[in-house]
């Protein structure tokens, strides 16, 4: 495995195109860009293989339909296009590194009148990029901090929770608040109820004489690794409830983490400035170590092989 340079760039597919990284381009009439008229989905590897593709792939065409965009390729095009990047980019990954693989589809360009355009239908990319291991190291030996922000999420009847869209920005803000009032935390959103609801980019989890909590799935994206904890829940005989979850519940947990792709599960430091009291906590472990043992890569490991006591980087 080699690093990138300018001269060897990473592959990336562009409608039905694989071109180098630097040669990758999208018109600004796209209405990706001018509307975030567009949904994505993103996976990862372990040590190079990318899992639960077809989970991904099955979400993605579910955001795909709610917001009526016609992709123009089938399921299996969309696996056999991205396991395709992974392949061509291998020898681009670096050593202990492992990728974000991600499928973005918008519904294509804006039209002008009198101007055909440059080219119909959909707009879809697939790429890789390496994970932020550097950046997000430190969580793995402290925990992440995090804090409920005052904005909420949109109202599942305006924009539905469960399609990953190209709009972050209810997200964004919410972070921008949180981090001007605590540096370095990572926001949680409230559902419009006033429960918590998830983070920017993450799951929230919490833990409470060994029963483990997780906001049901109304007003927030399930995320795939969401999916696999609760499996291992079942699997491992651990209590599981999707339920509201308040503030003060929160507040009162012995543990909590939170789930999403490139993090898997990670431990809580504190929340709202409260600390909890041991990070990770014991149930946290136990679903750690059983998640490593289900993609049989030891992830925490290969984070702490980074770990350079930088300042860590927030969600999104």
């Amino acid at each position: 495995m080699t690093t990138q340079t300018n001269s060897d760039p990473r592959i990336v597919y562009i409608n039905g195109e694989f071109i180098p990284e630097n040669q990758a381009s999208i018109s600004f009439r796209d209405k990706g860009f001018i509307a975030g008229d567009g949904v994505f989905d993103t996976a990862r590897t372990f040590d190079g293989k990318i899992f639960r593709l077809k989970e991904h792939i099955d979400r993605l065409f579910k955001s795909l339909e709610y917001v009526q965009i016609d992709p123009g390729l089938s399921k299996q095009e969309f696996i056999d296009a991205t396991q395709q990047i992974v392949d061509l980019n291998q020898d681009k990954r670096r050593p202990d590194e492992d990728y974000w693989v991600s499928q973005r589809v918008t519904s294509g360009l804006q039209y002008l009148d009198g101007e055909p355009a440059e080219y119909e239908g959909s707009t879809i990319v697939i790429d890789c990029v390496p994970l932020p291991l550097r950046a997000r190291a430190s969580f793995f030996q402290k925990g992440i901090p995090a804090a409920i922000a005052q904005r909420p999420k949109i109202a599942p009847e305006a924009l539905s929770a469960n399609a990953k869209t190209n709009n972050y920005l209810n997200m964004m803000l919410a972070q921008r608040e949180v981090s001007a009032i605590h540096p370095g935390a990572w926001a949680l959103m409230n559902d419009p109820n006033g429960n918590i609801a998830e983070g920017a980019g993450c799951n929230f989890f919490a833990v409470k004489d060994g029963v483990v909590f997780t906001p049901s799935a109304e007003f927030i994206l399930a995320g795939i690794s969401r999916d696999v904890v609760i499996e291992l829940c079942e699997k491992l005989g651990i209590e599981i409830k999707e339920t509201t979850i308040t503030l003060n519940q929160a507040l009162a947990a012995d543990e909590a983490f939170f789930t999403s792709t490139s993090l898997c599960i990670c431990p809580l430091a504190s929340l709202n400035g409260k600390d909890f009291d041991k990070i990770p906590g014991p149930v946290t472990t136990q679903l750690t170590e059983a998640f490593s043992e289900l993609v049989e890569y030891d992830f925490v490991g290969q984070y702490l092989k980074f770990a350079s006591g930088d300042v860590a980087s927030t969600g999104l």
